[in-house]
């Protein structure tokens, strides 16, 4: 049976005809995507697969350079300072903002120097994601987990205009 692909939508298969139906592509206000990595080193390289497959999915491929770049640096200090075994990735596309999160399991340090030095170093893991939401004019950082269990919520928020710029060649 010949498939016809159709470029600007996305397909379901029909089951009862055993055919290809087309279907608009998902908004990108509906991006609100969860995913659990296990900690370790193939991780960054499973999330910048995952993400650009989202954006794409989402008609938000103008973003990708800096989501993919922001995802991969997350994942890759998540799995660097975590003691567990899984690290918790989101994203979520809200108000032309895409929102890049992961949630690690070392949690935040009572003793106010000890916090000052892991704080120092998982900054200096971040200094690349950094200067990419900086290119984006986002914005970014990490405090206690919201979530049971605690840890530490790495976060950044890339506006679409900063990260379209970012992918953008410059003239």
């Amino acid at each position: 049976m010949p498939v016809t692909l159709y470029p600007t939508t996305c397909v379901d298969r029909d089951p009862a005809a055993d055919t290809l139906v087309p279907h608009d592509p998902p908004a990108p206000d509906d991006l609100s995507y969860s995913l659990t990595l296990p900690a370790s080193r193939t991780s960054p390289a499973v999330a910048r697969r995952a993400t650009a497959a989202i954006l794409r999915a989402h008609a938000l491929h103008d973003m990708t350079d800096a989501a993919v770049q922001d995802m991969a640096e997350l994942a890759a200090c998540a799995w660097r300072f975590t003691p567990v075994e899984e690290v918790y990735a989101c994203l979520r596309y809200r108000c032309d903002a895409l929102r890049v999160i992961l949630y690690d399991g070392h949690p935040r340090h009572t003793n106010p120097r000890l916090a000052a030095i892991c704080d120092e170093r998982r900054r200096a893991s971040l200094n690349l994601m950094a200067c990419v939401v900086r290119a984006c004019v986002g914005e970014w950082g990490f405090d206690d987990a919201r979530e049971p269990g605690g840890g530490t919520r790495m976060w950044a928020v890339l506006p679409r205009e900063g990260a379209r710029a970012y992918g953008s060649p410059r003239p």
